[in-house]
Protein backbone atom coordinates (compact mmCIF):
# COMPACT_ATOMS: atom_id res chain seq x y z
CA UNK A 1 0.00 0.00 0.00
CA UNK A 2 1.73 3.57 -0.97
CA UNK A 3 0.72 5.96 2.23
CA UNK A 4 0.97 8.86 -0.20
CA UNK A 5 -2.34 8.66 -2.09
CA UNK A 6 -4.63 6.16 0.20
CA UNK A 7 -7.63 6.82 -1.49
CA UNK A 8 -8.48 7.93 -5.18
CA UNK A 9 -11.58 8.89 -6.10
CA UNK A 10 -12.75 8.70 -9.86
CA UNK A 11 -15.66 10.64 -11.19
CA UNK A 12 -16.70 9.45 -14.85
CA UNK A 13 -19.35 9.46 -17.66
CA UNK A 14 -20.28 9.97 -20.74
CA UNK A 15 -18.56 13.51 -22.31
CA UNK A 16 -21.58 16.47 -21.34
CA UNK A 17 -22.57 14.82 -18.52
CA UNK A 18 -21.48 17.42 -16.12
CA UNK A 19 -18.18 15.46 -14.51
CA UNK A 20 -15.88 18.72 -14.51
CA UNK A 21 -19.03 20.36 -12.16
CA UNK A 22 -19.17 17.50 -9.76
CA UNK A 23 -15.58 17.15 -9.15
CA UNK A 24 -15.02 20.75 -7.87
CA UNK A 25 -18.31 20.03 -6.28
CA UNK A 26 -16.79 17.49 -4.58
CA UNK A 27 -12.82 18.62 -3.73
CA UNK A 28 -14.74 22.01 -2.39
CA UNK A 29 -16.92 19.91 -0.15
CA UNK A 30 -14.02 17.73 0.73
CA UNK A 31 -10.85 19.43 0.56
CA UNK A 32 -9.68 17.80 -2.82
CA UNK A 33 -7.64 18.95 -6.13
CA UNK A 34 -8.86 17.87 -9.56
CA UNK A 35 -7.31 15.47 -11.99
CA UNK A 36 -8.41 15.43 -15.43
CA UNK A 37 -8.78 12.09 -17.18
CA UNK A 38 -9.48 14.07 -20.53
CA UNK A 39 -7.11 12.04 -23.58
CA UNK A 40 -7.24 15.86 -25.70
CA UNK A 41 -7.64 18.47 -23.08
CA UNK A 42 -3.54 17.66 -21.73
CA UNK A 43 -2.58 19.23 -25.13
CA UNK A 44 -1.87 22.98 -24.60
CA UNK A 45 -3.68 25.07 -27.36
CA UNK A 46 -6.64 23.19 -27.70
CA UNK A 47 -8.93 24.78 -25.37
CA UNK A 48 -12.61 25.12 -26.73
CA UNK A 49 -12.94 22.03 -28.69
CA UNK A 50 -11.89 19.64 -25.31
CA UNK A 51 -14.28 22.20 -23.99
CA UNK A 52 -11.58 22.98 -21.01
CA UNK A 53 -12.53 24.13 -17.55
CA UNK A 54 -11.69 27.89 -17.28
CA UNK A 55 -10.29 29.56 -14.26
CA UNK A 56 -13.69 30.82 -13.43
CA UNK A 57 -15.12 27.16 -13.39
CA UNK A 58 -12.57 25.92 -11.31
CA UNK A 59 -13.91 27.82 -8.28
CA UNK A 60 -10.31 28.09 -6.58
CA UNK A 61 -9.93 24.27 -6.99
CA UNK A 62 -6.68 23.25 -8.36
CA UNK A 63 -6.39 21.51 -11.42
CA UNK A 64 -3.93 19.07 -12.82
CA UNK A 65 -3.01 17.02 -16.19
CA UNK A 66 -4.38 19.98 -18.27
CA UNK A 67 -2.17 21.91 -21.02
CA UNK A 68 1.07 19.64 -20.08
CA UNK A 69 2.46 18.73 -23.51
CA UNK A 70 2.98 20.15 -26.81
CA UNK A 71 0.05 19.05 -29.75
CA UNK A 72 2.96 17.36 -31.14
CA UNK A 73 3.18 14.79 -28.74
CA UNK A 74 1.92 11.13 -29.14
CA UNK A 75 0.35 11.40 -25.41
CA UNK A 76 -0.55 7.17 -24.41
CA UNK A 77 -2.67 5.65 -21.52
CA UNK A 78 0.75 4.64 -20.29
CA UNK A 79 1.54 8.53 -19.71
CA UNK A 80 -1.72 9.21 -18.33
CA UNK A 81 -1.21 6.56 -15.20
CA UNK A 82 2.00 7.94 -14.46
CA UNK A 83 1.23 11.30 -14.65
CA UNK A 84 -2.04 10.91 -12.46
CA UNK A 85 -0.41 8.30 -10.14
CA UNK A 86 2.48 11.27 -9.40
CA UNK A 87 -0.25 14.04 -9.51
CA UNK A 88 -2.41 11.78 -6.83
CA UNK A 89 0.99 11.31 -4.61
CA UNK A 90 1.36 14.86 -4.19
CA UNK A 91 -1.98 16.00 -3.60
CA UNK A 92 -2.37 13.91 -0.85
CA UNK A 93 1.06 14.67 0.33
CA UNK A 94 -0.75 18.06 1.13
CA UNK A 95 -3.31 16.40 3.12
CA UNK A 96 -6.25 16.89 0.08
CA UNK A 97 -7.94 14.49 -1.71
CA UNK A 98 -7.14 13.56 -5.50
CA UNK A 99 -10.19 13.39 -7.44
CA UNK A 100 -10.37 12.23 -11.50
CA UNK A 101 -12.82 13.49 -13.78
CA UNK A 102 -12.75 11.65 -16.68
CA UNK A 103 -14.57 10.04 -19.71
CA UNK A 104 -11.51 8.53 -21.65
CA UNK A 105 -12.48 5.38 -21.01
CA UNK A 106 -9.20 3.54 -22.00
CA UNK A 107 -7.37 5.91 -19.59
CA UNK A 108 -9.75 5.36 -16.65
CA UNK A 109 -9.36 1.47 -17.10
CA UNK A 110 -5.74 1.47 -17.14
CA UNK A 111 -6.01 3.60 -14.07
CA UNK A 112 -7.88 1.17 -12.35
CA UNK A 113 -7.21 -2.15 -13.82
CA UNK A 114 -3.50 -1.45 -15.29
CA UNK A 115 -2.50 -2.17 -18.77
CA UNK A 116 -2.44 -5.59 -20.86
CA UNK A 117 1.43 -6.09 -19.97
CA UNK A 118 2.08 -8.44 -23.67
CA UNK A 119 3.92 -6.53 -26.84
CA UNK A 120 2.79 -4.00 -28.84
CA UNK A 121 1.87 -4.61 -32.36
CA UNK A 122 3.67 -6.74 -35.11
CA UNK A 123 2.71 -5.20 -38.35
CA UNK A 124 4.07 -7.87 -40.46
CA UNK A 125 2.92 -10.44 -37.89
CA UNK A 126 -0.02 -8.94 -38.50
CA UNK A 127 -0.47 -8.35 -41.93
CA UNK A 128 0.68 -12.16 -42.68
CA UNK A 129 -2.74 -13.45 -40.13
CA UNK A 130 -4.92 -10.68 -42.11
CA UNK A 131 -3.93 -12.07 -45.40
CA UNK A 132 -4.28 -15.73 -44.01
CA UNK A 133 -8.02 -14.85 -43.12
CA UNK A 134 -8.75 -13.51 -46.68
CA UNK A 135 -7.02 -16.23 -48.38
CA UNK A 136 -8.49 -19.40 -46.23
CA UNK A 137 -11.68 -17.40 -43.67
CA UNK A 138 -11.66 -16.17 -39.85
CA UNK A 139 -12.81 -20.08 -39.34
CA UNK A 140 -9.53 -21.12 -39.75
CA UNK A 141 -7.62 -18.32 -37.73
CA UNK A 142 -10.24 -19.05 -34.91
CA UNK A 143 -9.75 -22.90 -34.49
CA UNK A 144 -6.12 -21.96 -33.92
CA UNK A 145 -6.96 -19.60 -31.44
CA UNK A 146 -9.22 -22.37 -29.94
CA UNK A 147 -6.21 -24.84 -30.09
CA UNK A 148 -3.68 -22.82 -28.65
CA UNK A 149 -5.59 -20.81 -26.34
CA UNK A 150 -9.21 -22.37 -25.34
CA UNK A 151 -9.54 -19.92 -22.25
CA UNK A 152 -9.55 -17.11 -24.28
CA UNK A 153 -11.51 -18.54 -27.30
CA UNK A 154 -14.53 -18.94 -24.81
CA UNK A 155 -14.54 -15.30 -24.63
CA UNK A 156 -14.37 -13.69 -27.95
CA UNK A 157 -17.16 -14.39 -30.96
CA UNK A 158 -15.87 -16.77 -33.77
CA UNK A 159 -16.44 -13.68 -35.49
CA UNK A 160 -14.54 -10.93 -33.76
CA UNK A 161 -12.10 -10.65 -36.33
CA UNK A 162 -9.67 -7.60 -34.78
CA UNK A 163 -9.32 -9.64 -30.89
CA UNK A 164 -8.85 -13.02 -32.41
CA UNK A 165 -5.98 -11.79 -35.15
CA UNK A 166 -4.83 -9.87 -31.77
CA UNK A 167 -5.06 -12.88 -29.52
CA UNK A 168 -2.49 -14.54 -32.35
CA UNK A 169 -0.22 -12.32 -32.84
CA UNK A 170 0.72 -12.02 -29.07
CA UNK A 171 0.76 -15.63 -29.25
CA UNK A 172 3.07 -15.79 -32.14
CA UNK A 173 5.54 -12.91 -31.38
CA UNK A 174 5.64 -14.63 -27.36
CA UNK A 175 5.18 -17.84 -27.40
CA UNK A 176 2.35 -17.68 -25.18
CA UNK A 177 -1.39 -17.12 -25.03
CA UNK A 178 -2.79 -13.98 -24.67
CA UNK A 179 -4.80 -15.10 -21.76
CA UNK A 180 -1.42 -15.68 -19.64
CA UNK A 181 -0.79 -11.80 -20.65
CA UNK A 182 -4.06 -10.62 -19.39
CA UNK A 183 -3.68 -12.99 -15.95
CA UNK A 184 -0.35 -10.81 -15.25
CA UNK A 185 -2.04 -7.51 -15.73
CA UNK A 186 -1.73 -5.59 -12.13
CA UNK A 187 -3.60 -2.71 -11.07
CA UNK A 188 -1.59 0.58 -10.61
CA UNK A 189 -3.63 1.31 -7.31
CA UNK A 190 -3.74 -1.82 -5.38
CA UNK A 191 -3.74 -1.02 -1.91
CA UNK A 192 -5.81 1.98 -2.39
CA UNK A 193 -9.56 2.89 -1.40
CA UNK A 194 -10.86 3.68 -4.89
CA UNK A 195 -14.09 5.27 -4.94
CA UNK A 196 -15.97 5.44 -8.53
CA UNK A 197 -18.74 7.95 -8.94
CA UNK A 198 -20.43 7.41 -12.32
CA UNK A 199 -22.59 10.77 -13.63
CA UNK A 200 -25.48 9.40 -16.08
CA UNK A 201 -28.41 10.83 -17.59
CA UNK A 202 -31.66 10.11 -19.34
CA UNK A 203 -30.43 9.61 -23.06
CA UNK A 204 -32.58 12.19 -24.57
CA UNK A 205 -31.14 14.43 -21.78
CA UNK A 206 -27.65 13.69 -22.35
CA UNK A 207 -28.06 14.46 -26.23
CA UNK A 208 -29.56 17.66 -25.64
CA UNK A 209 -26.81 18.74 -23.97
CA UNK A 210 -24.08 17.52 -26.25
CA UNK A 211 -26.11 19.72 -29.30
CA UNK A 212 -25.83 22.94 -27.15
CA UNK A 213 -22.30 22.67 -25.74
CA UNK A 214 -21.52 22.03 -29.31
CA UNK A 215 -23.44 24.92 -30.71
CA UNK A 216 -21.82 27.17 -27.49
CA UNK A 217 -18.41 25.84 -28.96
CA UNK A 218 -18.72 27.28 -32.23
CA UNK A 219 -20.42 30.11 -31.39
CA UNK A 220 -17.13 30.74 -29.05
CA UNK A 221 -14.98 30.57 -32.43
CA UNK A 222 -14.02 26.58 -32.64
CA UNK A 223 -13.24 27.28 -36.14
CA UNK A 224 -10.74 30.43 -35.25
CA UNK A 225 -8.86 28.26 -32.77
CA UNK A 226 -8.16 25.73 -35.44
CA UNK A 227 -7.22 28.41 -37.85
CA UNK A 228 -4.84 29.85 -35.38
CA UNK A 229 -3.29 26.84 -34.41
CA UNK A 230 -2.67 25.72 -37.73
CA UNK A 231 -1.05 29.44 -37.99
CA UNK A 232 1.55 28.68 -35.27
CA UNK A 233 2.52 25.81 -37.24
CA UNK A 234 0.47 22.75 -35.39
CA UNK A 235 0.32 20.46 -38.70
CA UNK A 236 -3.45 18.91 -38.98
CA UNK A 237 -1.64 15.14 -38.24
CA UNK A 238 -1.16 16.42 -34.97
CA UNK A 239 -2.42 13.56 -32.42
CA UNK A 240 -5.25 16.18 -31.07
CA UNK A 241 -6.66 17.13 -34.34
CA UNK A 242 -8.33 14.15 -34.35
CA UNK A 243 -10.47 14.45 -31.73
CA UNK A 244 -13.78 14.93 -31.91
CA UNK A 245 -14.97 18.70 -33.30
CA UNK A 246 -11.39 19.06 -34.24
CA UNK A 247 -11.26 17.13 -37.33
CA UNK A 248 -14.50 18.67 -38.96
CA UNK A 249 -13.34 21.87 -38.42
CA UNK A 250 -10.33 21.43 -40.53
CA UNK A 251 -12.53 19.93 -43.32
CA UNK A 252 -14.45 22.80 -43.11
CA UNK A 253 -11.30 24.89 -43.58
CA UNK A 254 -10.08 23.16 -46.42
CA UNK A 255 -13.36 24.05 -47.91
CA UNK A 256 -14.81 20.84 -47.94
CA UNK A 257 -18.00 21.12 -45.65
CA UNK A 258 -20.17 24.59 -44.88
CA UNK A 259 -20.37 25.44 -41.29
CA UNK A 260 -23.51 24.37 -40.31
CA UNK A 261 -22.57 20.39 -41.47
CA UNK A 262 -19.51 20.68 -39.51
CA UNK A 263 -21.46 21.57 -36.27
CA UNK A 264 -24.24 18.57 -37.10
CA UNK A 265 -21.41 16.25 -37.81
CA UNK A 266 -19.81 16.87 -34.70
CA UNK A 267 -22.85 16.71 -33.11
CA UNK A 268 -23.77 13.28 -34.57
CA UNK A 269 -20.19 12.09 -33.72
CA UNK A 270 -20.08 13.51 -30.36
CA UNK A 271 -23.61 11.59 -29.28
CA UNK A 272 -22.22 8.30 -31.03
CA UNK A 273 -19.06 8.96 -28.74
CA UNK A 274 -21.08 9.25 -25.32
CA UNK A 275 -23.17 6.10 -26.08
CA UNK A 276 -19.56 4.23 -26.17
CA UNK A 277 -18.46 5.56 -23.45
CA UNK A 278 -21.80 4.40 -21.23
CA UNK A 279 -21.18 1.28 -22.70
CA UNK A 280 -17.40 1.24 -21.56
CA UNK A 281 -18.31 2.70 -18.17
CA UNK A 282 -21.28 0.17 -17.58
CA UNK A 283 -18.82 -2.97 -17.90
CA UNK A 284 -16.77 -1.60 -14.71
CA UNK A 285 -17.20 -3.31 -11.64
CA UNK A 286 -17.65 -1.32 -8.41
CA UNK A 287 -19.31 2.18 -10.08
CA UNK A 288 -22.10 3.77 -8.10
CA UNK A 289 -24.41 5.56 -10.70
CA UNK A 290 -25.69 9.27 -9.94
CA UNK A 291 -27.44 12.38 -11.44
CA UNK A 292 -24.89 14.93 -12.11
CA UNK A 293 -27.65 16.91 -10.14
CA UNK A 294 -27.91 14.94 -7.70
CA UNK A 295 -25.34 16.41 -5.50
CA UNK A 296 -26.58 15.39 -1.46
CA UNK A 297 -26.60 11.66 -2.51
CA UNK A 298 -23.02 12.56 -4.29
CA UNK A 299 -21.63 13.94 -1.55
CA UNK A 300 -23.29 11.14 1.33
CA UNK A 301 -22.04 8.37 -1.01
CA UNK A 302 -18.05 9.75 -1.12
CA UNK A 303 -18.80 10.61 2.81
CA UNK A 304 -19.81 7.02 3.80
CA UNK A 305 -16.15 5.44 1.90
CA UNK A 306 -13.66 8.21 3.60
CA UNK A 307 -15.32 7.05 7.11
Amino acid sequence: MEPEAPVLVIVLGPTAVGKSRVAVDLALRFGGEVISGDSIQVYRGFDIGTDKTGPEARRGVPHHLIDIVGPEIQYTAADFVRDALDAARGIASRGRLPIVAGGTGLYIKALVDGLFPGPGRDPAVRAALEAEAAEKGLDTLFRRLEAIDPDYAKKVRSRDRVRIVRALEVHITTGRPISEHFRETRSPVIGRTVVLLGLKLERETLCRRIDERVERMFARSLVDEVRGLLERGVPETAPPFKALGYSHVLRHIRGEIGLEEAVALTQTDTRQYAKRQMTWFRKMTGVVWFSPDDGPALEQCLQMRLQ
